[in-house]
């Protein structure tokens, strides 16, 4: 008789250790952003602010493009969508609290089916029909005036209170910089559990060879419409803090050009890590304040530095830091053994 022999599992302390590693240095983050909250200069404290609400958005890029190999020209719809949403129900009389939630759950139901639609799509055809969607929404967001307001944007009237919170510490740049900054630590952790879930797994074999995982059985239509229905939801998340922060929506927050940042933040931090993306949206949000300030021509900076670290770094500032690190521990494996 044939004998069933079975991989060792995998030791539990490594993993154990990687996981509290990563909670360890997101709480440092969080505790930080905190403090300069509550010590920084209102100016700081509110770039911060924008800074981790937009580093959101380039984390749902980030997860789609590291989890489907997916590149994505449209996450300013999903963004815009939260951001209206936010909006529209704020001025209806459905309560603030559940008329958010039923947006979030309408926002990843609408991409969820889209996913379920152009699940065959690839490259540079996805990235194109995610442009034309992106675009789609920013016609729509221009010319229904009777919803949005069309070209003159539209006012966020706040409630008084949002989950049992006063709404007024929201406008805040230290309220919204603390807000913000938890919401992208609980995104982070989710994304680096799901990763390391067997769905997660499911989806890097997916992203390497879909035929073979089919040839094994899975049906992988349904996962990788959840996975671009979850980025689309981490990008609503992003634009809901938006609205809230700047109590102003307008359509140049769902035109293209939006989408190409948050896409440029992503090739700056890299996918190598799940929080690359978020070193990317930093590194580009303050330049780009920097820059701007410094000279009329930073879009051409910008894009001498975004060559720069394609070329020299393929895996962005993650990547960089990553070989950096393995560098580290290999010096260090050998001076042990010598």
């Amino acid at each position: 008789m044939m004998q069933c022999t079975t991989m060792p599992a995998q030791p539990a302390s490594p993993r154990v250790a990687a996981h509290l590693a990563l909670l360890a240095s997101l709480v440092v983050v969080a505790v930080w952003l905190a403090l300069i909250g509550h010590f920084g200069s209102r100016l700081v404290v509110s770039l911060l602010a924008q800074a981790v609400i937009i580093s959101i958005l380039a984390l749902a890029v980030g997860f789609l493009v590291r989890t489907s190999d997916l590149v994505s020209f449209g996450h300013a719809a999903p963004f815009g969508l939260g951001s209206y949403g936010t909006a529209i129900v704020f001025g209806s009389k459905l309560p603030p609290e559940i008329g958010i939630v039923a947006a979030l759950i309408c926002i990843t139901g609408a991409f969820f089916l889209i996913g379920l639609v152009i699940d065959r799509l690839k490259g540079i055809a996805f990235s194109m029909f995610t442009l034309a969607l992106g675009q789609f929404f920013y016609i729509a967001a221009s010319k229904l005036r009777g919803i949005t307001s069309g070209a003159d944007g539209m006012r966020v009237h706040l409630p008084k209170t949002l989950f049992g919170g006063a709404t007024r510490s929201l406008q805040s740049p230290s309220g919204m910089l603390v807000t913000a900054t938890v919401a992208l630590v609980l995104i982070v952790l989710l994304i680096y559990l799901f990763e390391r879930s067997d769905l997660g797994r499911l989806a890097v074999g997916i992203r390497e060879n879909e035929e073979r995982v089919r040839f094994l059985g899975y049906r992988t239509r349904v996962l990788k419409a959840s996975i671009f229905a979850g980025s689309a939801l981490i990008a609503a998340v992003s634009g809901m803090l938006f609205a809230l922060y700047e109590g102003f929506v307008s359509p140049e927050i769902v035109h293209w050009s939006f989408s190409g940042s948050a896409l440029i933040m992503t090739i700056f931090g890299g996918t190598v890590m799940a929080w690359g993306p978020v070193t990317g949206a930093f590194a580009y949000f303050f330049l780009r304040e920097w820059l701007s300030g410094t000279t009329e021509h930073w879009h051409a900076f910008l894009g001498v530095l975004l060559i720069v670290v394609t070329v020299a770094w393929p895996g962005g500032l993650s990547g960089l830091i990553a070989k950096i690190f393995h560098g580290l521990g290999l010096a260090r494996k050998r001076r042990i053994r010598g």
